[in-house]
């Protein structure tokens, strides 16, 4: 059993207090945050961890590996401090708020020969992994393009903006899936609610070097929760939905046939409409799942899914992203410019 302590006990900490406790490769030792009420909380729920109010003495203590699930500005200090004290390290989704600093904790755990995680828990998802090895296989055929839908009211986040928050999801599951980085990112935003603050929607378009296009909108501000991804290939196209009960997975075997011209000049085109296959998926909990591969890179040494390295890409991709977007006031002037207006 590996030895494991949680540090931050907010949103997302009971959920992996909860799959720590559970998990059978993993003895849940210790938690750690800074509120002391929340902390009373978590170790009257669970009376065999021990509770600290400080990060360097649960570092301190005997752990061999800590989970951090603070806000995503400590992400780096945390880990590099962890990853200084001889621990493994799982670090929630994203790894760092800049790639620098998440190539720098992948460096160091490869230097020290420790396991660093990143938590895109979606990797570990029955759904993500039956699309990937429905891709690798070749059955979709050359990838044409992709779309990522993932909105709902709320939850707001005064920490960071609606892409961090919410896109870096599906930027994780677009990378995991095409194995690839793209060439060119854009992105175009607005901040509705928190005025001057972040952004509550945004649109996100990616290029690869296949030839293939992703757009992934993201948003706090949207009348109906929706967590759904289109990929159109040239044999098949899957839809993703992660909000349905079930059948999360849809495959069609549906498409255009080009025939070859009878007389000069003549292009003809006719859809294939074939059948929908609905692919039988376990019932595991992904986050458990994420756990447990950790504990088990942590025992053979395996190079972790969502590793350092992975996890810096992701943040690579959101930096490239979003360093192109364009605000709304930004927009009203590049559409002015092209009209021969000035900004007034």
């Amino acid at each position: 059993m590996i030895k494991v302590g949680l540090i931050g006990l907010g949103y997302w900490g009971p959920n992996l207090a909860r799959v720590l406790n559970q998990s059978q490769k993993c003895e849940f030792a210790a938690c750690c945050d800074l509120d002391a009420k929340s902390l009373e909380k978590m170790t009257r729920q669970y009376p065999r961890v021990k509770g600290f109010q400080n990060p360097d003495e649960l570092l301190a203590s005997d752990v061999d590996a800590v989970v951090i699930a603070t806000p995503i500005s400590t992400h780096y200090a945390l880990a590099r401090q962890a990853l200084d004290c001889g621990k493994h390290v799982l670090v929630e989704k994203p790894l760092s708020d800049r790639s620098d600093k998440a190539d720098e904790l992948a460096a160091l755990a490869d230097k020290s020969r420790h396991i660093l995680m990143t938590g895109h828990t979606f990797l570990f998802s029955p759904a993500v992994v039956k699309v990937k090895e429905l891709m690798d296989s070749g059955d979709i055929g050359d990838l044409f393009y992709m779309s990522f839908s993932r909105v709902n009211l709320g939850l707001y986040r005064k920490d960071v903006d609606v892409v961090w928050d919410l896109a870096v999801h599906d930027i994780s599951i677009l990378l995991y899936w095409v194995s690839d980085f793209p060439v060119r990112a854009s992105s175009f935003g607005r901040s509705c609610i928190q005025q001057q603050r972040n952004n509550d929607v945004a649109f996100l378009w990616l290029e690869f070097p296949s030839g293939l296009v992703a757009s992934c909108e993201v948003s706090w501000l949207s009348p109906q929760k929706m967590r759904r991804t289109c990929v159109v290939g040239s044999k098949r196209m899957i839809v993703y939905d992660d909000t349905e009960p079930s059948e999360k997975v849809k495959i069609y075997d549906r498409g255009v046939v080009v025939h070859p011209p009878e007389s000069f000049g003549e292009f003809q085109l006719t859809y294939r409409m074939g059948d929908v296959v609905s692919p039988n998926l376990s019932n595991v909990e992904p986050l458990l799942v994420e756990v447990e591969h950790f504990a088990h890179c942590i025992e053979t040494g395996e190079r972790p899914r969502s590793d350092g390295r992975f996890g810096a890409d992701v943040v690579r991709v959101i930096e490239m992203a979003t360093d192109s977007s364009w605000t709304s006031r930004q927009g009203t002037a590049r559409v002015g410019e092209a009209a021969g207006q000035k900004e007034p």
